[in-house]
């Protein structure tokens, strides 16, 4: 006999009849969360260690000015038309795209509107407030912007694949400073592999985005007279299926990687050379 129990709106805060521990996602995503934005924050306040020899954090990259061989622009470390009086890091200048695309994902909107703000706590859940207002106001209406964010985070896929190849090119006197313009060798490190799949983990949660998905067939009613756009719709759904997923094995991995080049870069960890 099916069962015919009637689950009726709650109005308190928690109050709920649901016998199961619906609290915990929120919980474990809270944890996660706050743990990445304290150690991004700090990462990307500290403005050192962030490249050891051809590897470069991806919380640094692109890494604009400096005499690093990084650098796309070079000149000083800290740009002349920086205002002295604010703390300078090149992190500030690169890390609001991808940051940016992140807050207004799609899933990642549902995942700490919950875990942050109990809204709502979960389904079938009293929540601390009475009235929804959606995202059509100020701030929220802001989340709109998502799919331009997407724009800056496909070209970000291809400078972090940049950065991939280039941790593939060591300093041949052996050192672990990359010098511009210095004789480099062809090789892979523990780092070279940290890097590469930080781009992999990045891509198919990128490729996977709702609004890429939109943007390549959503559009249209009928893609049976457009195969080649047919195939790209495909291709996104398939990556968005594992969305949820890919957002956070690509968002424990960035912080990983920048890890473990501030790491090896302050003599705490070794990179072993493969070859």
């Amino acid at each position: 006999m099916a069962d015919a129990r009637v689950f009726q709106p709650v109005r308190r805060f928690g109050a709920t009849t649901r016998p199961d521990a619906w609290w915990l996602q929120s919980a474990v995503t809270f944890v996660i969360f706050l743990a990445f934005i304290v150690y991004a924050t700090w990462a990307g306040y500290s403005n050192a260690n962030y490249e050891y020899g051809p590897y470069l954090s991806p919380m640094y990259s692109p890494l604009l000015f400096g005499p690093s061989a990084h650098a796309w622009f070079g000149g000083p470390a800290q740009p002349g038309w920086w205002p002295p009086f604010l703390h300078y890091s090149a992190a500030v200048l690169v890390l609001i795209f991808p940051l940016g695309f992140r807050v207004t994902c799609y899933y990642y909107r549902g995942a700490y509107y919950k875990a942050f703000w109990a809204d709502p706590v979960a389904c079938a859940v009293g929540e601390p407030r009475q009235t929804y207002l959606g995202e059509r106001w100020f701030p929220l209406v802001l989340q709109n912007i998502h799919r331009y964010f997407l724009y800056f985070a496909l070209v970000f896929v291809v400078i972090l694949g940049t950065d991939a190849w280039k941790a593939m090119w060591f300093p041949a006197d052996g050192s672990n400073v990359l010098v511009a313009g210095g004789a480099t060798t062809f090789g892979m490190g523990v780092g070279t592999i940290v890097l590469a799949l930080n781009v992999v983990f990045i891509a198919c949660y990128t490729f996977g985005c709702h609004s890429l998905r939109h943007l390549v067939g959503g559009a249209l009613d009928v893609m049976s007279g457009r195969p080649v756009r047919k195939t790209a719709y495909a291709c996104v759904s398939c990556f968005n299926r594992w969305h949820m997923n890919w957002a956070w094995t690509s968002l424990i991995w960035v912080g990983f990687t920048d890890l473990y080049v501030r790491m090896c870069a302050m003599g705490v960890w070794h990179d072993v050379r493969l070859f």
